[in-house]
């Protein structure tokens, strides 16, 4: 059997942004693995943002299991 791994979570963030900085630290804290996308480092992938978003460019979003959360307001 083949599995194909892919990441639970995924957080698209930018460097000057508090909430991304946040939802990191709340990440590592809980010991809860992620892939950080960082717009300022790859802005080819800020039209996967947008589509996230509705068309905001906001950040932090967060993609849990293919579940969209804009913002951070503390875990969950």
């Amino acid at each position: 059997m083949t599995t194909t791994s892919q990441p639970s979570v995924i957080i698209y963030t930018h460097p000057d942004c508090t909430f991304s900085a946040a939802a990191k630290t709340d990440f590592r804290r809980r010991k809860v693995a992620y892939v950080e996308v960082d717009l300022a480092k790859e802005p080819g992938r800020i039209p996967e943002l947008l589509k996230l978003s509705n068309g905001e460019r906001v950040t932090p979003v967060i993609v849990t299991n293919g579940k969209v959360t804009i913002g951070f307001n503390g875990g969950y």
